[in-house]
């Protein structure tokens, strides 16, 4: 019984202290491409919040894993396209990352 127990333990999946800077990234760009008021700035906020975690020297702060820069590379050209077709004139039916 212990060792199934132990198991089932192994395979559980812990939240990352980058979870926060994570969620809140991703609710600014569905914030966005709902076209709500002020969701360019705020997702531009969040991307700047979760580079400078993930900058901060210190091994114990949130987002500083090197798994966390490899998301942020990923991550950061979409928003960027995002936050920049919203700013666009004709960007009448809201931000559409490509």
């Amino acid at each position: 019984m212990n060792t199934r127990k132990r198991s089932a333990q192994t395979h559980t999946t812990r939240p990352t202290r980058s979870e926060p800077f994570k969620d809140e990234v991703y609710r600014q760009m569905f914030r966005l491409e709902a076209s709500r008021p002020g969701a360019a700035m705020d997702l531009a906020i969040a991307l700047l919040r979760a580079w400078i975690a993930a900058d901060n020297p210190s091994s114990s702060g949130p987002c500083s894993g090197t798994d966390d820069r490899h998301w942020l590379r990923k991550i950061s050209p979409i928003c960027l396209t995002m936050i920049e077709s919203s700013l666009r004139p004709d960007a009448t039916q809201g931000p559409r990352a490509q």
